[in-house]
Formats: C-alpha cells, sequence, structure tokens
C-alpha cells in the first residue's frame, strides 16, 4: 500500500540530479532518509543522463526534483532539510 502525507494514491516520485560524484550519492542517501522519516513510500529514481539534467534547468549538480519540481541544486541539503522541502511539497 503506498501511503503519503496527502493520504491519497499518488506516487511520490524524486529524482536526483547528477553525474553518480560522492555529492549525487550523499544527495540520494538523504533523500532516501527523509522518505523514511515521513513514513511515507516514493519512487526515488538516479538521473545521469547530462541532457535529461538540462532539461530541468539544472547546471550545477546534485539536483534534488520532487514530482517534477526541481527543489535544489548545487549543494546536498541535509536530511531534516529534505523533510521539511517534502512535508511543504507534498
Amino acid at each position: 500500500m503506498n501511503t503519503n502525507p496527502t493520504d491519497t494514491d499518488t506516487v511520490v516520485t524524486i529524482k536526483i540530479l547528477g553525474p553518480g560524484c560522492g555529492n549525487c550519492r550523499r544527495l540520494e542517501a538523504h533523500a532516501r532518509e527523509a522518505v523514511q522519516r515521513l513514513g511515507f513510500d516514493a519512487q526515488v529514481e538516479k538521473v545521469d543522463d547530462i541532457n535529461e539534467i538540462m532539461a530541468y534547468g539544472v547546471m550545477r549538480t546534485p539536483g534534488l526534483v520532487v514530482n517534477g519540481r526541481v527543489l535544489v541544486f548545487g549543494r546536498v541539503p541535509s536530511v531534516p532539510e529534505i523533510v521539511t522541502m517534502l512535508a511543504e511539497k507534498i
């Protein structure tokens, strides 16, 4: 069963944009931890294709995209910061 803070069946999609560097991997781990803390299911996807990354307007990686919206790029936010972002956007 898929649950999230809005109590709908909508799947939350999180994309981590970046070529696979250490910061990209760290952002992915932080995003997964934030989802776990919030207690809902999400599809977390790693995007390393430069053309797809640029299509989001992201010129500095890593980037965090939630349900098609870029929330942050060029830095690795902390887990609590991502929890706050997700809670506000979902």
